[in-house]
Protein backbone atom coordinates (compact mmCIF):
# COMPACT_ATOMS: atom_id res chain seq x y z
CA UNK A 1 0.00 0.00 0.00
CA UNK A 2 2.42 2.28 0.83
CA UNK A 3 4.06 2.00 -2.82
CA UNK A 4 0.52 2.17 -4.00
CA UNK A 5 0.53 5.54 -2.52
CA UNK A 6 3.68 6.48 -3.84
CA UNK A 7 2.48 5.86 -7.18
CA UNK A 8 -0.80 7.59 -6.83
CA UNK A 9 0.85 10.58 -5.78
CA UNK A 10 3.48 11.02 -8.01
CA UNK A 11 -0.02 10.71 -10.44
CA UNK A 12 -1.60 13.25 -8.75
CA UNK A 13 1.50 16.14 -8.58
CA UNK A 14 2.72 15.43 -11.95
CA UNK A 15 1.68 18.93 -13.12
CA UNK A 16 3.49 20.01 -9.90
CA UNK A 17 6.61 18.17 -9.76
CA UNK A 18 8.25 19.19 -13.40
CA UNK A 19 8.09 23.02 -12.14
CA UNK A 20 10.34 21.45 -8.71
CA UNK A 21 13.98 21.28 -8.73
CA UNK A 22 13.96 17.68 -6.65
CA UNK A 23 10.88 15.74 -8.17
CA UNK A 24 12.02 17.21 -12.25
CA UNK A 25 13.56 13.96 -13.05
CA UNK A 26 10.84 11.70 -11.55
CA UNK A 27 9.47 8.64 -13.93
CA UNK A 28 6.49 10.31 -14.86
CA UNK A 29 6.94 13.86 -14.82
CA UNK A 30 9.95 13.29 -16.86
CA UNK A 31 7.74 11.31 -18.92
CA UNK A 32 9.80 7.47 -19.27
CA UNK A 33 5.94 6.50 -17.79
CA UNK A 34 2.48 7.44 -18.96
CA UNK A 35 0.05 8.66 -16.28
CA UNK A 36 -2.37 5.86 -17.53
CA UNK A 37 0.52 3.28 -16.10
CA UNK A 38 0.92 5.18 -12.90
CA UNK A 39 -2.43 4.26 -12.32
CA UNK A 40 -2.68 0.82 -13.46
CA UNK A 41 0.39 -0.16 -10.99
CA UNK A 42 -1.30 1.89 -8.01
CA UNK A 43 -4.57 -0.27 -8.74
CA UNK A 44 -2.43 -3.94 -9.14
CA UNK A 45 -0.88 -3.38 -5.81
CA UNK A 46 -3.93 -2.02 -4.11
CA UNK A 47 -5.63 -5.43 -5.41
CA UNK A 48 -2.45 -7.41 -3.90
CA UNK A 49 -2.97 -6.16 -0.90
CA UNK A 50 -6.60 -6.30 -0.64
CA UNK A 51 -5.99 -10.08 -0.89
CA UNK A 52 -3.71 -10.06 1.79
CA UNK A 53 -6.43 -9.49 3.96
CA UNK A 54 -8.84 -11.97 2.94
CA UNK A 55 -7.83 -14.37 5.72
CA UNK A 56 -8.28 -11.69 8.63
CA UNK A 57 -11.30 -10.64 10.41
CA UNK A 58 -14.46 -8.36 9.47
CA UNK A 59 -13.04 -5.22 11.48
CA UNK A 60 -9.68 -5.20 9.86
CA UNK A 61 -11.38 -5.36 6.25
CA UNK A 62 -13.63 -2.69 7.17
CA UNK A 63 -10.98 -0.74 8.53
CA UNK A 64 -8.65 -1.34 5.28
CA UNK A 65 -11.74 0.46 3.12
CA UNK A 66 -10.93 3.77 5.45
CA UNK A 67 -6.97 3.19 4.94
CA UNK A 68 -7.67 3.16 1.25
CA UNK A 69 -9.57 5.84 1.31
CA UNK A 70 -6.69 8.10 3.00
CA UNK A 71 -3.91 6.66 1.14
CA UNK A 72 -5.55 7.93 -2.08
CA UNK A 73 -7.05 11.24 -1.40
CA UNK A 74 -3.67 12.39 0.92
CA UNK A 75 -2.04 13.64 -2.51
CA UNK A 76 -5.01 15.92 -3.04
CA UNK A 77 -4.55 17.40 0.45
CA UNK A 78 -1.77 19.99 -0.38
CA UNK A 79 -3.89 21.95 -2.57
CA UNK A 80 -6.25 22.80 0.37
CA UNK A 81 -5.49 21.70 4.06
CA UNK A 82 -2.32 23.79 6.03
CA UNK A 83 -1.22 20.98 7.35
CA UNK A 84 -1.08 17.93 4.53
CA UNK A 85 1.75 16.10 6.60
CA UNK A 86 -0.91 15.54 9.56
CA UNK A 87 -3.27 13.85 7.04
CA UNK A 88 -0.15 12.03 6.00
CA UNK A 89 0.69 10.44 9.17
CA UNK A 90 -3.15 9.25 9.71
CA UNK A 91 -2.38 7.78 6.02
CA UNK A 92 0.80 5.91 6.91
CA UNK A 93 -0.16 4.79 10.59
CA UNK A 94 -3.18 3.38 9.61
CA UNK A 95 -1.36 0.13 9.48
CA UNK A 96 -1.67 0.18 13.73
CA UNK A 97 -5.56 -0.13 14.15
CA UNK A 98 -5.42 -2.67 11.80
CA UNK A 99 -3.06 -5.07 13.09
CA UNK A 100 -4.42 -4.31 16.67
CA UNK A 101 -8.09 -5.22 15.04
CA UNK A 102 -6.35 -8.13 13.09
CA UNK A 103 -4.82 -9.53 16.36
CA UNK A 104 -7.47 -8.40 18.90
CA UNK A 105 -10.73 -8.04 17.03
CA UNK A 106 -10.70 -4.51 18.90
CA UNK A 107 -8.74 -0.82 19.10
CA UNK A 108 -8.02 -0.30 21.86
CA UNK A 109 -7.30 3.11 23.16
CA UNK A 110 -3.48 2.11 23.02
CA UNK A 111 -3.56 1.82 19.12
CA UNK A 112 -5.46 5.54 18.86
CA UNK A 113 -2.04 6.61 21.09
CA UNK A 114 0.22 4.93 18.42
CA UNK A 115 -1.40 6.48 15.81
CA UNK A 116 -1.11 10.34 17.33
CA UNK A 117 2.59 9.46 17.94
CA UNK A 118 2.53 8.36 14.27
CA UNK A 119 0.56 11.73 13.19
CA UNK A 120 3.10 14.15 15.58
CA UNK A 121 6.44 11.93 13.64
CA UNK A 122 5.28 12.29 10.74
CA UNK A 123 4.38 15.74 11.24
CA UNK A 124 8.06 16.54 12.01
CA UNK A 125 9.98 14.47 9.55
CA UNK A 126 8.04 15.68 6.04
CA UNK A 127 8.04 19.49 7.56
CA UNK A 128 11.75 18.69 7.32
CA UNK A 129 11.69 17.62 4.00
CA UNK A 130 8.92 20.38 2.69
CA UNK A 131 11.69 22.53 3.70
CA UNK A 132 13.67 21.44 0.88
CA UNK A 133 11.26 22.67 -1.56
CA UNK A 134 9.83 25.73 0.33
CA UNK A 135 10.99 28.07 -2.38
CA UNK A 136 9.48 26.12 -5.18
CA UNK A 137 5.94 24.90 -3.60
CA UNK A 138 5.67 28.98 -2.89
CA UNK A 139 5.94 29.37 -6.37
CA UNK A 140 3.15 27.13 -7.27
CA UNK A 141 0.89 27.51 -4.45
CA UNK A 142 0.86 24.10 -2.91
CA UNK A 143 0.18 24.39 0.89
CA UNK A 144 2.70 22.58 3.45
CA UNK A 145 3.40 22.47 7.23
CA UNK A 146 6.57 24.39 6.40
CA UNK A 147 5.11 27.27 4.84
CA UNK A 148 2.28 27.04 7.45
CA UNK A 149 4.59 27.38 10.20
CA UNK A 150 7.14 29.63 8.74
CA UNK A 151 10.17 31.43 10.77
CA UNK A 152 8.64 29.06 13.70
CA UNK A 153 9.24 25.67 11.65
CA UNK A 154 12.23 23.92 13.35
CA UNK A 155 10.59 25.11 16.96
CA UNK A 156 7.21 23.21 15.67
CA UNK A 157 9.83 20.07 14.32
CA UNK A 158 10.74 20.23 17.45
CA UNK A 159 7.90 19.95 19.27
CA UNK A 160 6.23 16.88 16.99
CA UNK A 161 9.27 14.81 17.79
CA UNK A 162 8.75 15.86 21.76
CA UNK A 163 5.35 15.10 21.58
CA UNK A 164 6.05 11.45 19.80
CA UNK A 165 8.45 10.68 22.41
CA UNK A 166 6.50 11.84 25.06
CA UNK A 167 3.53 9.43 23.77
CA UNK A 168 5.96 6.23 23.84
CA UNK A 169 7.32 7.44 27.44
CA UNK A 170 4.01 7.51 28.64
CA UNK A 171 2.95 4.00 27.24
CA UNK A 172 6.38 2.78 28.28
CA UNK A 173 5.07 3.98 31.84
CA UNK A 174 1.67 2.61 31.51
CA UNK A 175 2.57 -0.66 30.59
CA UNK A 176 5.86 -1.29 33.01
CA UNK A 177 8.53 -1.60 29.96
CA UNK A 178 11.83 -2.42 31.15
CA UNK A 179 15.07 -0.78 30.88
CA UNK A 180 15.66 -1.47 27.57
CA UNK A 181 13.22 -0.24 26.07
CA UNK A 182 13.68 2.97 27.64
CA UNK A 183 17.28 2.91 25.73
CA UNK A 184 15.77 2.77 22.75
CA UNK A 185 13.62 5.93 23.47
CA UNK A 186 16.77 7.67 24.98
CA UNK A 187 18.71 7.02 21.39
CA UNK A 188 15.45 7.80 19.39
CA UNK A 189 15.69 11.37 21.89
CA UNK A 190 19.44 11.85 20.75
CA UNK A 191 18.64 11.90 17.27
CA UNK A 192 16.16 14.36 17.56
CA UNK A 193 19.27 16.69 18.68
CA UNK A 194 20.99 15.77 15.66
CA UNK A 195 18.45 16.69 13.52
CA UNK A 196 17.80 19.88 15.54
CA UNK A 197 21.70 20.90 14.05
CA UNK A 198 20.80 19.91 10.71
CA UNK A 199 17.69 21.80 10.36
CA UNK A 200 18.36 24.96 12.05
CA UNK A 201 20.42 26.76 9.36
CA UNK A 202 17.31 25.97 7.02
CA UNK A 203 20.34 24.57 4.02
CA UNK A 204 18.50 22.09 1.50
CA UNK A 205 20.88 19.34 1.71
CA UNK A 206 20.98 19.33 5.47
CA UNK A 207 17.50 19.40 6.09
CA UNK A 208 16.70 16.46 3.19
CA UNK A 209 19.53 14.52 5.42
CA UNK A 210 17.70 14.77 8.52
CA UNK A 211 14.23 13.31 6.73
CA UNK A 212 16.57 10.73 5.23
CA UNK A 213 17.67 9.76 8.58
CA UNK A 214 14.86 9.35 10.36
CA UNK A 215 14.57 5.70 9.82
CA UNK A 216 16.84 5.35 12.16
CA UNK A 217 14.40 7.37 14.53
CA UNK A 218 12.07 4.79 14.05
CA UNK A 219 14.13 1.57 14.31
CA UNK A 220 15.46 2.60 17.34
CA UNK A 221 11.77 3.29 19.24
CA UNK A 222 11.22 -0.49 17.40
CA UNK A 223 14.33 -2.20 19.00
CA UNK A 224 13.00 -0.91 22.37
CA UNK A 225 9.82 -2.44 22.04
CA UNK A 226 10.98 -5.91 20.53
CA UNK A 227 14.03 -6.13 22.34
CA UNK A 228 11.75 -5.80 25.44
CA UNK A 229 8.75 -8.37 24.35
CA UNK A 230 11.66 -10.73 23.37
CA UNK A 231 12.99 -10.55 26.62
CA UNK A 232 9.69 -10.71 28.67
CA UNK A 233 9.31 -13.90 26.58
CA UNK A 234 5.65 -12.42 25.09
Amino acid sequence: MRSAGCAINDYADRDFDRHVKRTAGRPLTSGKIRAWEAIAIAAALAFLSFLLILPLNGLTKIISVLALVIAATYPYMKRFFAIPQAYLGIAFGFGIPMVFAAVQNTVPPLAWLMLAANVFWSVAYDTAYAMVDRDDDLKLGIRTAAITFGQYDVLAIMFCYTGTLSIYAWIGLSLGFGVTYWLGLAAAASCVVYYHSLIESRDRAACYKAFQHNKWFGGLIFAGIATQYALAGN
